[in-house]
């Protein structure tokens, strides 16, 4: 028996413990929420993702380390690495990560595309930004920025007093805001060797900055494709260590390509690849953080679509529907076990395949018309 560390026991943590049981691989996680989604089924220990104490009684505990969420300590990490201990993707990717103004800065020091943006610290930088970009704008938090949160808008002058208020008290950035016809993202594992499995390229659909649907095959052709897919290679050859990478991507309305954001784990746009694919990104994250050889990232279905099952309201999780949806052609749910639901919040998704894109699609959104949660 090999153990795996786990620092985060949400969905993400969840599915990957899943996926370490299947290959007879046993985890222990470290979250604060008693009970958590990966507690569950596995061994938790309760603490703060940040707890440097705590995330040494895990590193004790197991043989790898890794990480399912990017508030993780990644100084704390870094020494111990430095003591031996094997943890990926590498704390130096976290930390890049964790910076998203550092993120842009090495991305396009290495040629990558990214859209222009700049640091900001007051509220003249702002306006002189707005000389040069124009508008519109984006303003953004350099750190602990998820799923829309941490972004405003900024349209006109008007909107720089409120969007500072807003984000008042974090460090800051600016991005032009990127005027494109689609999202897209792709998932790549990488072992301790440098050995890559490639995910096949996805098309999202974003609403208030939060992931609602994933669509595989992308509508795109095969040009954008392969040239997306090598720039997502190249970007993950410059990062360090081991694991599953998401990288997210904007297709501009003029058919250029910019990288939007990387995450150094597996990824909500990755999710369809339990059903649809030979190995899903979770089996490829643990078999690569644990030294073991990577396994086939290929599609086996034509057509997979999936969707995010979000919070409609605040409260106790009251759970119906599941079986019925279920018993749709291709549909699986997955339920992430959190007892609370809020508004946006993801408490599970639905993944629906076949050969017919119309057909799936159709199925999907049926299946989260019958969900309540």
């Amino acid at each position: 028996m090999k153990t795996l560390g786990i620092i985060g026991g949400g969905q993400l943590g969840r599915m990957l413990t899943e996926a370490a049981s299947r290959l007879n691989i046993s985890t222990i996680v470290l979250d604060p929420t008693p009970k958590s989604p990966a507690g569950q089924i596995t061994e938790q220990i309760v603490g703060d993702y940040k707890d440097k104490e705590q995330i040494k009684k895990l590193a004790k505990a197991t043989k790898f380390l890794t990480y399912e969420i990017e508030s993780a300590n990644a100084q704390t990490l870094k020494e111990l690495q430095i003591k031996g201990i094997k943890i990926n993707p590498a704390p130096q990717s976290l930390e890049l990560i964790q910076d998203k103004f550092l993120q842009k800065h090495f991305l396009m020091g290495y040629g990558l595309p990214v859209p222009d943006f700049t640091r900001v610290e007051s509220e003249k930088d702002v306006y002189k930004t707005s000389e040069y970009l124009g508008f519109p704008l984006v303003l953004k938090a350099r750190f602990h920025a998820y799923d829309g949160r941490g972004n405003a808008v900024i349209r006109g002058t008007k909107d720089i007093k409120p969007a500072l208020q807003k984000l008042k008290g974090t460090e800051l950035y600016i991005e032009r805001f990127v005027p494109y016809k689609k999202e897209l993202a792709i998932q790549i594992a990488r072992d301790t060797k440098g050995n890559m499995a490639v995910y096949p390229l996805v098309e999202t659909v974003q609403k208030n900055n939060i992931c609602h649907q994933v669509k595989y095959p992308p509508s795109v052709s095969q040009k954008i494709e392969k040239e997306v897919t090598e720039i997502a290679k190249k970007t993950i050859a410059q990062l360090f260590g081991a694991g599953v990478f998401a990288i997210e991507f904007f297709l501009t309305t003029d058919d250029r390509i910019l990288i939007n954001e990387i995450a150094p784990r597996v990824h909500n746009s990755g999710h369809w690849t339990i059903e649809g694919c030979d190995n899903s990104q979770f089996d490829n994250h643990v078999r690569s953080v644990c030294n073991l050889p990577l396994s086939s990232p290929k599609p086996k279905v034509k057509v997979a679509v999936m969707v995010n099952i979000l919070g409609t309201r605040d409260g106790q999780v009251n759970l119906q529907g599941v079986e019925k949806a279920e018993a749709l052609p291709g549909t699986k749910v997955h339920i992430y076990g959190k007892f609370e639901t809020r508004v946006e919040r993801k408490m599970g998704h639905i993944t629906s395949y076949g050969s017919n894109l119309a057909e799936v699609y159709k199925n999907a959104l049926a299946a989260r018309q019958m969900i309540t949660i």
